[in-house]
């Protein structure tokens, strides 16, 4: 099937056309900073996540070796008046 079209039929499908990919061009580019900024968050929030955990870890270890029953804890001490 073939259509004819006059050059300024063309003229105005080629102007419609390249309008369109300038619009997706423009939000393609968007989304790719969108995207880059997101990983660059995603990065800082694992590097916080990592430091957290490993926060966590000494916390936790710590709580373990005050449990040792030679230490001694504050909610142990005998208040003065006693």
């Amino acid at each position: 099937m073939t259509s004819t079209l006059s050059p300024a039929e063309l003229t105005q499908q080629l102007e419609s056309l390249e309008s369109r990919m300038a619009y997706q061009e423009h939000w393609l580019d968007t989304l790719d900073q969108a995207v880059a900024q997101q990983e660059r968050r995603l990065a800082t929030l694992e590097q916080l996540s990592a430091l957290m955990r490993e926060r966590l870890r000494e916390q936790h270890q710590a709580r373990h070796m005050d449990d040792a029953p030679d230490a001694s804890r504050p909610e142990d001490d005998i208040p003065p008046h006693y």
